[in-house]
């Protein structure tokens, strides 16, 4: 039996709180309130600025952790605060009847530059002619530059343009947890009717595959049996199918048997209008000369970008005041060259093992003595807050722990510093030395 709803809700919203910074889960997540459950869905009521925000950047982290807490959810629909229930049904699902897609991510809502012109064409062209060209299409690039908002707006073009077409979107993580809740029971009937009834697949983050030996397997002959039907599949990955490694090569060779193309970092006019588009919906008023502090401080990824500025907005808000230039330029920091990435894992590891005076494999290894657990929790916690890694590929980064662990470590790294004046000023340093050696 399943637990209260009630109880159900107060779990997720417990690891919502890990799984991001305070202040973010305060202005954004911690409005959010269960409004029903019906069967494998939940809908949670928002305010309508906090609803449009939280669907398009925190919808997926809100359906993973829901699915981590209760297995039996497999859909999370956020609704407006006047909205009711309906009249419960007794019909049955069908294998596809939830394809998993953000209405609020599509081509209009892209925004187009060099670094992704080829990715967002070839895109347009699936959704348009689905199974018909570039099959399969493979996407890949960096965290945060686009490649989810690119298959949730094929997958909603296609389902606009032919509602007759069964549409499922997937992270990697959701095939695998599938996956493993199926071969616990000895039973993937209902696993593969949903993956392989599908007319277009659209699967994301298939790096996070490496080394699940019968999920690769699994893929592997889902993919052949779509292929081989005319079905389309749209694949992502933050590195191209030649460059994952840890692949079979039968596998690698199936996705990049279609078109393979490439997102790039975006140069500063995009910025600006990626900017720009966010200010004119989700965020409060901010003026031009704030959008443009903005845009020259941050170059390592859209979701840095729109991150930095609801930073801005968030500290004009506690502040009571208005976002300001002056104000972008104290949050968010100094103006970076172009050629600056995003702050990456390993970097974060050298510079708290050095900090700490230990090694990196000491960081890595599993010493539960009290300064190698702290110095482990405090990298965690910065990976979290200024890499564009998901808590997943944060807890592979660290010899293949998983998303709770870093949760956990998040918590006790945060409570450490509300604590201690001395790892306060060590994690401020520490963060002001990474974003600005990047």
């Amino acid at each position: 039996m399943s637990p209260a709803p009630e109880n159900t809700w107060l779990a997720i919203r417990d690891e919502l709180r890990g799984a991001v910074p305070e202040v973010t889960f305060q202005l954004w997540l911690d409005p959010l309130e269960l409004a029903a459950r019906e069967g494998a869905r939940i809908y949670v009521r928002a305010p309508s600025h906090v609803r449009r925000l939280v669907e398009d950047r925190y919808l997926p982290l809100l359906r993973s952790t829901a699915g981590r807490i209760d297995s039996l959810i497999t859909s999370v629909e956020m609704v407006d605060e006047d909205w009711a229930p309906a009249v419960a049904s007794d019909q049955t699902p069908a294998p596809v009847d939830d394809p998993g897609l953000n209405p609020r991510y599509s081509f209009d809502q892209f925004v187009i530059g060099d670094g992704n012109r080829f990715a967002h064409a070839a895109a347009l062209t699936v959704a348009e002619l689905p199974g018909q060209a570039y099959n399969p299409l493979f996407i890949h690039g960096p965290p945060g530059l686009g490649k989810t908002h690119l298959l949730h707006a094929i997958g909603n073009l296609i389902r606009t343009n032919d509602p007759s077409l069964a549409v499922l979107y997937s992270t990697l993580e959701g095939f695998t947890s599938s996956y493993t809740q199926s071969a616990r029971k000895r039973d993937f009937e209902i696993f593969r009717a949903r993956y392989r009834s599908a007319d277009v697949l659209l699967l994301d983050d298939v790096q996070f595959l490496a080394a699940k030996v019968g999920t690769m397997e699994e893929l592997f002959h889902t993919f052949n049996i779509l292929y081989e039907s005319g079905r389309q599949l749209v694949i992502t990955s933050d590195r191209s199918p030649s460059d994952l490694a840890d692949f079979e090569d039968r596998l690698r060779e199936r996705f990049g048997s279609g078109l393979v193309v490439a997102l790039e970092r975006p140069e500063f006019d995009v910025r600006l209008a990626i900017l720009r588009k966010r200010a004119s919906g989700d965020v409060a008023a901010v003026g031009e000369e704030v959008l443009e502090e903005v845009a020259k401080r941050v170059n390592s990824s859209v979701r840095a970008l729109e991150g930095a500025l609801i930073r801005v907005v968030a500290h004009a808000s506690m502040r009571g005041e208005d976002p300001s230039a002056d104000l972008a330029r104290e949050v968010v920091g100094p103006p970076l060259p172009e050629q600056r990435g995003p702050v990456t894992v390993p970097a974060v590891l050298s510079a708290v093992a050095e900090a700490y005076g230990i090694t990196v494999d000491a960081i890595l290894a599993h010493d539960r003595r009290s300064s190698i657990s702290k110095a482990r929790q405090i990298a965690m916690l910065l990976a979290r807050d200024l890499t564009d890694e998901s808590l997943p590929a944060i807890g592979a980064a660290f010899a293949g722990r998983n998303h709770s662990t870093v949760i956990h470590a998040c918590r006790r790294a945060t409570h450490a510093i509300e604590s201690e004046p001395r790892t306060r000023e060590l994690v401020d340093k520490l963060r002001s030395e990474l974003l600005i050696s990047r």
